[in-house]
């Protein structure tokens, strides 16, 4: 299955994508937010060019491992996105996510104007990275206890 990670911001939206055996996380683009909500042509194109069948959105929780701020909102925004394009929704933790985006940027050697437009969708393939590996970790659990 093909998951689809949404790092949902207010001006942009993050986009990752992992391969078909959700072994491995890819970062795809970074698109306005107004586009993504409206579900509008370019968020179709990646749609039609990923066909997933999961939207996998990071959430921000604070250090303390409650809800940020900002949670709500992108609660409101994926059940929208998920609405208008027909594709189910998972949340998971986004924390810290955007820091290492940055540090792994800068290690790059990308100046912070490079970096604006490329932290959001390298942020999203950190958490999706996150997310398949905690998978593939409690599959080998699951299989091992067999």
């Amino acid at each position: 299955m093909r998951i689809l990670a949404l790092d949902i911001g207010e001006v942009r939206v993050g986009v990752a994508v992992s391969d078909p055996h959700e072994r491995v996380s890819t970062p795809v683009c970074v698109l306005p937010t107004a586009e993504v909500l409206a579900c509008a042509k370019t968020f179709r194109r990646v749609l039609e060019d990923w066909e997933p069948e999961l939207l996998l959105c990071g959430l921000p929780y604070t250090l303390a491992g409650e809800e940020g701020p900002q949670a709500a909102r992108i609660k409101e925004a994926a059940k929208k996105i998920s609405q208008a394009c027909q594709i189910p929704y998972e949340f998971t933790d986004e924390r810290l996510s955007s820091q290492e985006a940055k540090r792994f940027l800068r290690e790059k050697g990308f100046s912070e104007k490079a970096m604006r437009g490329k932290i959001d969708m390298i942020a999203a393939g950190i958490f999706l990275q996150s997310w398949l590996d905690a998978r593939a970790d409690a599959s080998d659990e699951n299989y091992n206890a067999l």
